[in-house]
């Protein structure tokens, strides 16, 4: 389960976070998930992240996605490596090249970097740094050392073929991301993600996959709910374009339809779902955990 961290109204109370965070901690979920964005109005991401590693104690914690272009990798290294003995070796770290200029400009990283082979350079350097070498000319090595020997698995958010290619040599598996459910789609990308990875010789990728989500009783309003996220999140995007996405991106149904639909991604080999709310009611949240729980 995700974070609401891009919702308008997160600040309207001030623990907001904490709740979702120890609920969902809490509850049936395997992963607590959130990702960054810069130029927009959500928490910023490893201070968030040294947060949610004190309000929990027991689920994974999954960056979707961080954009390795807008750090220098060593101190975002050292970063995700503290937090990673913060929270007991429960970090896992998605990573992306990011849709949006504008987040490199806040950054002041450069356009030219915005780049899949960019990307596996500084993944490199990260995995260099948690191995304990010298990247830099210093006494010592830059540290603490990640409790997880290697560091926390390193996961590529991806929407296509290209993607998974590039990755299989050197991603431990997907964090992907279902705009429509299309589940022959996205089984063809996990079948293309398991050649790819046996033919580089690793071993077989994780895969997942998330995915906008409203709950309703069937009276429509969770389709509306979805459309106002829409609006707020893909604000780099034409708004006529994101008014002619909305009717059929993401889920928005009952909880019955919810679980018809995660049984769906569960038989075509999809290791985790991570669901991404479209609101702060924690309502939803609960009313999704009951339909985990049922699935076992």
């Amino acid at each position: 389960m995700t974070l609401p961290v891009m919702e308008p109204d997160l600040w309207s109370a001030p623990d907001t976070l904490e709740r979702w965070a120890r609920e969902i901690d809490a509850g049936p979920w395997s992963s607590l998930c959130f990702g960054e964005r810069m130029a927009f109005d959500n928490p910023e991401t490893l201070t968030l992240l040294g947060a949610v590693s004190a309000w929990t104690s027991r689920v994974a914690i999954a960056l979707t996605i961080v954009v390795p272009q807008l750090h220098e990798p060593v101190p975002l290294a050292k970063a995700l490596a503290t937090a990673d003995r913060l929270c007991g070796g429960r970090l896992t770290l998605g990573v992306g090249v990011g849709g949006r200029e504008e987040d490199y400009r806040a950054a002041g990283a450069p356009l030219e970097t915005r780049t899949m082979a960019e990307m596996a350079d500084r993944v490199a350097v990260l995995r260099r740094v948690w191995a304990g070498e010298k990247v830099v000319e210093a006494t010592l090595p830059v540290g603490p050392a990640p409790l997880q020997v290697g560091g926390p698995p390193v996961y590529v958010g991806t929407l296509g073929p290209r993607t998974i290619k590039h990755a299989a040599g050197w991603a431990d598996g997907l964090a992907g991301v279902s705009l429509d459910l299309d589940l022959d789609g996205v089984s063809a990308l996990f079948d293309l993600a398991r050649e790819s990875w046996a033919a580089a010789g690793r071993e077989a990728p994780k895969l997942t996959t998330s995915f906008w989500f409203a709950l309703d009783d069937g009276d429509g309003s969770a389709r509306e709910q979805v459309h106002r996220h829409l609006r707020h999140y893909m604000n780099w995007y034409p708004v006529e374009l994101v008014d002619a996405m909305a009717p059929t991106t993401g889920f928005a149904g009952t909880v019955e339809e919810l679980e018809e639909v995660l049984r769906g991604f569960a038989g075509i080999g999809c290791d985790e779902v991570q669901l991404i709310p479209t609101s702060c009611d924690r309502e939803q949240l609960a009313a999704a955990a009951d339909v985990v729980r049922r699935l076992g």
